[in-house]
């Protein structure tokens, strides 16, 4: 009988890409966040929308690798709705910003697509969603 404080097995620390994944989202939720705090406290009203989108990734980057780390049913919602928000996210921005860069005057992770941090924020909701899915609950 396993230890009523183990670690589900769907936890993304239990392999190697599942701690790369969740070493990915942790770096993010810390620049993200950290950029945002910056921002907000010295140039607010240079282009709130956009400081405050970056407050928002830097949120949901948390969320994420927090769902992601603790695994089990409650850790894929939180890491599910994480991901998915993230990835609606960096393409409604990303659209927005292609199509119309005077709403954005200042970048957010998730302008252009996350062309400013290597596109890794487009491609990073896909595994997210990927590992989420690969490791969800299978009967028995």
């Amino acid at each position: 009988m396993p230890e009523a404080s183990a670690r589900p097995r769907d936890a993304a620390l239990g392999s190697g890409l599942g701690r790369v994944l969740l070493l990915v989202y942790g770096v993010f939720a810390l620049s993200a966040s950290a950029r945002a705090l910056v921002q907000i406290t010295t140039k607010f009203g240079e282009a709130p929308l956009a400081y405050l989108l970056s407050a928002f990734a830097g949120l949901v980057y948390i969320s994420a690798t927090v769902g992601l780390a603790i695994g089990g049913a409650r850790g894929r919602l939180i890491a599910l709705v994480s991901c998915s928000i993230e990835l609606l996210g960096v393409l409604v921005v990303g659209i927005l910003t292609t199509a119309d860069a005077g709403d954005f005057p200042d970048d957010t992770v998730w302008s252009h697509f996350g062309s400013g941090y290597g596109y890794v924020p487009l491609v990073l909701p896909f595994i997210g969603l990927w590992w989420i899915w690969r490791h969800r609950p299978r009967p028995a």
